[in-house]
């Protein structure tokens, strides 16, 4: 597979030849940043773990110049970062078992410009060899632009895979916004209680971020026992810790806009409070 941008990389960790490590995805995900996949796709990446049955692929679309750094990475350029971003990307990938990992270099502004047409012929180009049964991305609420102009690709790149070829099942997730908010109802509550060493191991592979002074490796963690503890205020936890998803399929087979769809969501969760303190006073 011919990647667009010349630093591009496909990483595939056991060696598996290209036509074998595509194909026998069953989980993809495709994300902004490294370490946004392992931050986000925990319960698919730990599903597929080990499993012959079941492969997890990862996609990363930006090229990891901007992140912030300090410590040992203060003087390191865009270009020292690039390198050693995608290096643990690369070591998350290995420890998590996963059929391959795509690093496709692209510039923040080049995946938020609009219509940016080589990005999105190359998603679908991925998205086809893959043929995952299930493709998780970012969510439509979360607040860092690059997230969701990922996302946006992610749907603008399924519209145009047939049918008959297109996942069963498109799944957004948290990162810079929890989904909490969305009625439980609404909520895919996927279990990452399994391995917790090999969660640690895949969010701790990010010295630059960590040293950076950003504990995601804490707060992903603290998120997901919150979210588990928190979910049900009357039932005995099923979980020790989850994250929470929402299905986005709707937007890939229908014609329905991203704000009318994300915006529905909202508008049942002000219901949803109006309701409760209507109902109380």
């Amino acid at each position: 597979m011919k990647l667009q941008n010349s630093a591009a990389k496909l990483f595939i960790p056991d060696q598996a030849d290209l036509a074998e490590a595509l194909p026998r995805t069953t989980a993809l995900c495709i994300a902004a940043h490294q370490d946004d996949i392992e931050i986000m796709a925990y319960a698919p990446i730990i599903e597929c773990f080990g499993k012959t049955d079941k492969w997890f692929t990862g996609v990363t679309v930006t090229d990891g110049a901007g992140s912030p750094r300090s410590g040992v990475y203060e003087n390191y350029t865009d270009e020292n970062m690039k390198v050693v971003r995608a290096q643990e990307q690369k070591m998350a990938a290995e420890i998590g078992r996963y059929s391959a990992q795509f690093l496709l270099a692209y510039k923040s502004s080049e995946v938020k410009a609009p219509r940016n047409e080589t990005l999105i012929d190359e998603l679908r180009e991925i998205i086809l060899a893959c043929s995952p049964k299930t493709l998780y991305t970012h969510n439509l609420a979360d607040k860092h632009d690059t997230h969701v102009a990922v996302a946006l690709n992610v749907i603008r790149a399924l519209k145009g895979v047939p049918k008959e070829k297109r996942p069963e099942k498109v799944v957004s997730l948290e990162v810079w916004r929890s989904l909490d908010w969305l009625r439980d109802e609404d909520k895919l509550v996927l279990d990452t209680s399994a391995h917790p060493n090999v969660s640690a191991a895949i969010l701790g592979v990010y010295d630059s971020q960590i040293t950076g002074g950003k504990r995601y490796d804490l707060a992903t963690v603290g998120r997901r026992l919150a979210n588990a503890t928190f979910f049900a205020s009357h039932d005995v936890d099923e979980a020790e810790s989850v994250t929470y998803g929402l299905d986005i399929t709707e937007l890939i087979d229908g014609d329905v806009d991203p704000c009318d769809f994300i915006g529905g969501y909202i508008d049942e969760f002000r219901a949803e409070i109006n309701g409760r303190i209507a109902a109380l006073s």
